[in-house]
């Protein structure tokens, strides 16, 4: 898919380097030509040797390198690649992009460059949340430089949040999208993501152990294939994706408008884990506890079925209906009935028992249920599985074309 393609790759000094070698890698299976540039901070993590023998290609390291400079060297690497990347791209490195200083050999390539440049952020969360470092971001971003994570998640100083470096296999596709501009360009997908809160009073609701992490991965996944994504998101534990369009709502209710209003589109993905039923008289005020301690009596309405609503549309509905099913009994059996009784196109079914720690976990196991069968896919992170339906999601619309 990157056949032809020539990746300049500037490695920076954080801990997160070590996964630039698996990008090296991952980016010659598609066909790319790298030729890394390591900072002096990131040869403390990675050697230029093992970047190398990677990429078999010759390694950059000095601005001053007698050889190199005396045929302009910099100006050279950076205009005869297809695509820039820094990965890991440290505060320090984003801080010299956003300023224009050019003191090293990373940052005066970056200067010197007329092509796109895809940066993958990685620090500290503290480092990432400090206003600087946003100043940073967003003048970049109004520069026009490609961002692609950077993900939350346990970092090796022990915190946790926003700074994790992205993924390789994530980084490739953001890649892909910048260089080809994806399978996905033109077409419009709505992804629903997320719990939903339904009220009982003013300060209780009924909600469920949605995180929202697959639904976001999923977004994100299908915006690095080219697709105009609009995320409708229940107040899930993560935040939603970049470069998307968010429309946060609380409940099933908000969620249903929310949905309507986003259509027409080439395909809906409902990830989202929305509540089947609703308090039917939600109390305006605080429910009090009384002197003789009466318990107080709830009575349910069901909630409108956001995916069935759509897939039975009969004008208007997209070409693809994705629904989610996570099960705890029977899994196969329930998920391939749903499909059937809400007539949408997939169902991608889930076993969420307690045992498996998928709801609210970092990882998936999935199976992709379509009107031709079964598919088991293995246990894997979500971002892994998101991509793997977002690449499926790309080859069926090509096919509907």
């Amino acid at each position: 898919m990157l056949a032809g393609k020539h990746i300049l790759l500037i490695i920076g000094g954080g801990i997160a380097a070590f996964k630039s070698l698996d990008l090296i890698r991952r980016l010659r299976e598609r066909g790319a030509e790298v030729t890394p540039v390591i900072t002096k901070a990131g040869q403390e993590f990675v050697t230029p040797l093992s970047a190398s023998g990677l990429a078999a290609n010759k390694v950059y390291t000095d601005l001053f390198d007698l050889t190199d400079e005396a045929e302009m060297g910099h100006i050279e690497l950076s205009r005869a690649a297809d695509l820039v990347v820094a990965a890991p791209a440290t505060a320090d490195l984003l801080g010299k992009m956003a300023g224009g200083l050019a003191n090293d050999l990373a940052s005066t390539l970056l200067m010197a460059t007329d092509k796109r440049v895809l940066v993958a952020p990685a620090m500290n969360v503290r480092m990432w949340e400090h206003p600087a470092c946003q100043r940073n971001v967003e003048t970049l971003k109004g520069d026009g430089v490609l961002f692609v994570g950077p993900n939350e998640g346990a970092m090796a100083c022990g915190e946790f949040g926003p700074g994790r470096m992205s993924e390789p296999l994530e980084i490739v596709a953001a890649v892909e999208a910048a260089l080809m501009d994806g399978p996905l360009k033109g077409k419009h997908i709505l992804v629903t993501s997320g719990p939903t809160h339904e009220p009982i009073d003013p300060v209780r609701y009924i909600a469920n152990r949605s995180s929202g992490a697959q639904g976001t991965a999923l977004g994100r996944a299908l915006a690095a294939l080219g697709a105009d994504v609009t995320f409708v998101t229940g107040p899930a534990d993560v935040p939603p994706p970049e470069g998307v369009n968010v429309v946060k709502v609380q409940s099933a209710k908000e969620m249903l408008k929310a949905v309507k209003a986003a259509l027409p589109a080439d395909a809906a993905v409902f990830a989202a884990a929305v509540a089947d039923w609703r308090v039917a008289s939600a109390s305006r005020s605080k429910i009090k506890k009384d002197a003789k301690g009466s318990l107080p009596v709830l009575k349910f309405a069901e909630n409108a079925d956001i995916l069935a609503t759509v897939a039975q549309m009969k004008k208007g509905r997209p070409s693809l209906v994705v629904g989610f099913a996570a099960e705890t009994d029977e899994v196969m059996v329930n998920a391939t009935s749903k499909r059937e009784r809400k007539k949408c196109d997939w169902i991608v079914a889930n076993d969420v028992s307690p045992e498996t720690g998928i709801m609210g976990g970092s990882e998936n196991a999935v199976t992709l249920i379509t009107e031709e069968g079964a598919d088991v896919w293995p246990r894997m992170g979500k971002d892994d599985v998101a991509r793997q339906l977002a690449a499926r999601i790309a080859d069926a619309l090509k096919g509907n074309e």
